[in-house]
């Protein structure tokens, strides 16, 4: 007798784990998911470039704050002394990854923005080297916007007053001399969105009501 109450209880002990099993599976999975580090894995994808998604080009106007002018991709040169208009003060600004890095060429010249090891802000043809010609986009508080070194971090472009370009090490997030409002070239502004909406009387209005009572 005692030997099938142990037998019993072994079987009984089996049925209760293999009955059990999924729910500690259930458990595990949730304790590995739970684990998961997301906030890397955006960060990660924020600076991984995306060959799969559509380019983003938008073409705009770069509003220095300081000098109250534009900024001009002239070749080499780079300046922010562009009245409004000026075909060398309109720029594309391509971004093509899932965070805000972005890339600014000159319309007019096809020469990217780019900041050397130097700091200094320097023009260039599309090559091998474009990891210095990345800029991260960032909205202030005042609503200007600031574009970072995605190379160097902590340079900033930026301008002084007479349009002369910045050295990257000289520039803060918080000095006037980096912020910038973009606009849209003359002309190229987007309309009104037609929104599709249709009027209708009111006789109309109680046909519809009549039918939907019925």
């Amino acid at each position: 007798s005692l030997y099938l109450n142990s037998a019993y209880s072994v079987i009984y002990l089996f049925i209760f784990l293999i009955s059990c099993k999924p729910f500690f599976t259930y458990q595990l999975r949730s304790r590995t998911v739970d684990n998961v580090d997301f906030g890397a894995h955006v960060e990660n994808q924020t600076g991984a470039r995306d060959s799969l998604s559509r380019k983003h080009h938008r073409v705009y106007q770069l509003y220095s704050r300081t000098s109250g002018k534009h900024v001009q991709v002239l070749g080499r040169k780079i300046l922010a002394r562009g009245e409004d208009g000026d075909k060398f003060a309109q720029v594309v600004v391509e971004a093509d990854t899932f965070g805000s890095q972005v890339r600014i060429r000159g319309k007019e010249t096809n020469f990217y923005l780019c900041m050397n090891r130097k700091g200094k802000l320097v023009g260039r043809k599309a090559s091998g080297r474009m990891d210095e010609c990345v800029f991260v986009e960032m909205v202030l508080e005042n609503n200007y916007t600031a574009w970072m070194s995605a190379h160097y971090s902590g340079w900033y472009m930026g301008f002084t007053k007479k349009g002369r370009p910045r050295r990257g090490p000289q520039t803060r997030a918080n000095q006037r001399d980096v912020h910038f409002m973009k606009r849209f070239p003359p002309g190229e502004q987007p309309g009104p969105q037609n929104c599709g909406f249709t009027t209708i009387g009111k006789r109309e209005a109680s046909k519809k009501i009549i039918v939907k009572d019925i």
